[in-house]
């Protein structure tokens, strides 16, 4: 892949807690613009993987670039004032503060902008994601649906070029589902790289250009949804052998 389209670059990325090898050589590219599903079983590695992305996390091994720049010495801010931005599998928001604060917060601190500048932008983020009515609540009292909501609007008030969602539509009903690809598939007409890790397949199937399956830390498929989700491999992965003979067999 030519590098100068590609918006991340991941390359024998691993990372261990002592004995414990949670991601091991991993290495994938996503096109700028692209959407990358990535799935796996619990335990898969998927949020280390993330972590080690955004820099709350630092590996042991591998390169990582984003959006054309070698970031695996750069703290989480830079690599978020870099263009890189990320939403939580829990939602994080400061309960006591309004969305609008929280979204506020984002703008100043993640994209560094001047008080007037960083208003305007919390505001257009709250618009983006369907929050401005809801604007001055508390972030404590928000549906789950609404702090989802709201991680996405933090994210992207931060002016993210390379998105990282992380189970996103996990615990929300149909119709909240279908609400939270629709607002994810506008995103992708602005040009923003997606990468998401979801188990709710449907959603992220509609999105998705291509998926990276982790099992036990290692990439064991990447390619387009349908073939992935006819691969044998996979299918064992999500629905057998047990945990205790996968583990055995991979370790």
């Amino acid at each position: 892949m030519d590098q100068s389209a590609t918006a991340l670059s991941v390359s024998g990325l691993s990372k261990s807690f002592g004995a414990l090898a949670v991601t091991q050589d991993v290495t994938f590219q996503v096109a700028s613009g692209a959407a990358l599903g990535i799935i796996g079983p619990n335990g898969a590695g998927k949020t280390t993987l993330f972590n080690l992305i955004c820099g709350t996390l630092r590996a042991n091994g591998g390169t990582i670039t984003a959006l054309g720049t070698d970031i695996g010495a750069m703290d989480a801010r830079r690599r978020c004032l870099l263009g890189l931005a990320r939403t939580f599998q829990v939602p994080q928001p400061f309960a006591g503060l309004t969305a609008y604060e929280n979204v506020l917060i984002a703008a100043a601190y993640g994209r560094g902008l001047s008080e007037h500048a960083a208003r305007r932008h919390a505001r257009a983020a709250l618009d983006q994601t369907g929050l401005d009515p809801r604007a001055n609540r508390l972030a404590g009292t928000l549906t789950l649906l609404d702090r989802k909501r709201l991680e996405l609007a933090r994210a992207l008030a931060t002016g993210p070029r390379l998105l990282l969602l992380d189970e996103i539509a996990g615990g929300l009903t149909e119709a909240e589902c279908h609400a939270l690809v629709a607002l994810i598939r506008e995103l992708r007409t602005t040009g923003t790289t997606i990468v998401w890790i979801e188990h709710v397949l449907h959603a992220l199937l509609a999105i998705v250009d291509e998926v990276l399956v982790l099992d036990f830390g290692k990439v064991i498929a990447k390619g387009a949804p349908d073939a992935i989700m006819r691969d044998p491999q996979v299918a064992a992965v999500y629905l057998g052998p047990d945990a205790d003979e996968r583990e055995a067999r991979h370790g």
